[in-house]
């Protein structure tokens, strides 16, 4: 009974933690999208999020995100397996960790001067007799900075479920004449997944509701919801739009953490051979 009773103390903290700094916090933006500019309770923000305005934020919101998950992807998953298959994986790993210490608005200014007209892009441009090209405050800026700043988060959890994934299977594959491709479709990736979609939550859900980047990087012209947020607390003071929107972004990211959920198949295939 003692020991029940320690539990569940210890189970205290845990408990209060989440009631003030998860459930408080969404349960007050929650409360604030009923109030109108007048501080008056309505409906009208909710009714407003649905008028083409909003809905267009939310699809350009999503496509960027879309974009910025893929290329993480594309460019995590060989790097995060070919670094199992270096010496000094786990140093490698680090160095690529590393960067996402620095702070996000020093790395966000890095790139103002290495993107700007006097920057080395553009001096290497010149060079070629290319000419000065306006790079920054683009969408390929925007994106590219982007996936620069999550693609660590997408490594991680990828090489993590490489490293644990058991080679007997793979060289199973291989020995019943299967090709790399086939090996790589049929065992290396569904065995992997987990980690694609950890990797996957990572990076697109702050993909959503980034708006420091689209301010310094791609100059407003790139809007997403967190930006719309930013712009409804700080700009027109419209507490009730703004925490409309956040709702529905809290929505969107539960969705996405439900879909890209991950299920145990008894994957575990390593076994305890390692």
């Amino acid at each position: 009974m003692q020991t029940k009773n320690t539990k569940t103390l210890y189970l205290v903290p845990y408990f209060a933690w989440i009631l003030l700094f998860v459930i408080a916090p969404i349960a007050l933006i929650a409360y604030y999208s009923f109030f109108d500019l007048n501080g008056g309770f309505t409906l009208s923000n909710y009714q407003n999020f649905f008028t083409s305005v909003y809905l267009k934020l939310t699809i350009s919101s999503f496509w960027y995100a879309f974009l910025i998950t893929l290329f993480s992807l594309l460019i995590a998953y060989p790097t995060a397996y070919f670094l199992t298959k270096t010496k000094h994986k786990q140093l490698w790993l680090l160095l690529i960790i590393i960067p996402s210490w620095i702070n996000l608005l020093l790395k966000t200014y890095a790139f103002i001067g290495i993107f700007g007209l006097y920057g080395p892009i553009n001096a290497f441009l010149n060079v070629f007799g290319i000419g000065e090209q306006q790079i920054l405050f683009t969408d390929f800026s925007f994106i590219f900075v982007s996936v620069y700043i999550f693609i660590p988060f997408m490594i991680l959890p990828i090489f993590n479920a490489l490293d644990k994934l058991n080679p007997s299977l793979v060289d199973a594959s291989r020995d019943l004449g299967a090709s790399s491709w086939t090996t790589f479709t049929k065992v290396i990736f569904p065995l992997t997944t987990n980690g694609v979609k950890a990797g996957i939550q990572a990076v697109f859900i702050p993909s959503l509701s980034l708006f420091m980047i689209t301010r310094l990087i791609a100059g407003n012209k790139v809007i997403t919801l967190g930006t719309a947020i930013e712009q409804q607390f700080l700009v027109t003071q419209n507490w009730g739009m703004g925490a409309t929107i956040a709702v529905f972004l809290i929505i969107f990211m539960v969705i996405i953490m439900v879909i890209t959920g991950q299920r145990e198949k008894g994957a575990n295939l390593h076994g305890k051979n390692k």
